[in-house]
């Protein structure tokens, strides 16, 4: 976890050591971001400003302006409509940053899931992560429909771009602490309030793209790019799909 010694445009020391985290259990991550229609079916409406046409707006566009305490209603929301209907037992929740980092990878240890790229580290010049993400080489400063580029070698569209994906832990300015979990587990500290999210978003360039990158901010920070992509920790019944992603249906 973590960036490599040396790696190309990478400079945020954030990103710092990289080290050794073993994830040894099972997990389904949400093939695409929480969508504005799956958002809408469970809650009725928007905790704050609706996405709108500046910014895209559709069924099929990722989910926005959500802050991490209202992600956290929704997902509870979400929890009890499962356990109220037949779909048998699960729990949904935000990946924590571990996961989603090994999830972006798809096992790999490449500047991108796709490579090492020679994307430009600031230039909003085309490039190959046009292929694989939004950012601002390609999105026009707005966010597209999921499921319009390519996923990574485990089927997951849009990590390396198109909305900023809230993670469960806290957030840390490295991972140079005696606390930092190796295990998979939340990096979470009573003392801080700030919180992890990571992957790219459609007006920011490559070197915030990349597998390594990670940011954090305020719960209630709710106007801007952030969305959610979900885990379930418990796989859905009958399910004879792979281990690696689910995909959540209305």
């Amino acid at each position: 976890m973590g960036r490599y010694p040396g790696e190309r445009s990478s400079n945020f020391s954030d990103e710092d050591p990289q080290h050794l985290v073993t994830i040894a259990y099972d997990f389904y991550l949400g093939q695409t971001e929480v969508t504005q229609r799956q958002w809408l079916a469970l809650m009725g409406s928007w905790p704050g400003s609706a996405p709108n046409s500046d910014f895209g707006v559709g069924d099929d566009y990722p989910a926005y302006h959500v802050s991490w305490n209202d992600c956290q209603n929704f997902i509870a929301a979400l929890n009890a409509h499962i356990d109220g209907g037949d779909q048998g037992p699960a729990t949904f929740r935000l990946p924590r940053e571990s996961e989603w980092e090994y999830a972006c990878r798809a096992g790999t240890q490449t500047r991108f899931s796709f490579g090492d790229s020679d994307c430009s580290s600031t230039e909003c010049s085309s490039c190959e992560l046009d292929d694989y993400g939004w950012w601002c080489g390609n999105a026009h400063r707005q966010t597209h429909q999921v499921r319009q580029k390519l996923p990574n070698a485990w089927g997951l569209y849009d990590m390396h771009g198109n909305v900023f994906e809230w993670c469960e832990d806290n957030w840390h300015n490295s991972y140079d602490y005696a606390s930092r979990p190796d295990d998979g587990s939340p990096w979470l500290d009573p003392t801080k309030s700030e919180r992890v999210f990571r992957g790219g978003f459609w007006e920011i360039s490559a070197n915030t793209c990349h597998s390594a990158f990670r940011g954090g901010t305020h719960p209630g920070s709710r106007f801007g790019p952030w969305g959610l992509r979900l885990i379930r920790t418990q796989a859905p019944p009958n399910d004879n799909r792979t281990k690696r992603s689910w995909r959540m249906y209305e």
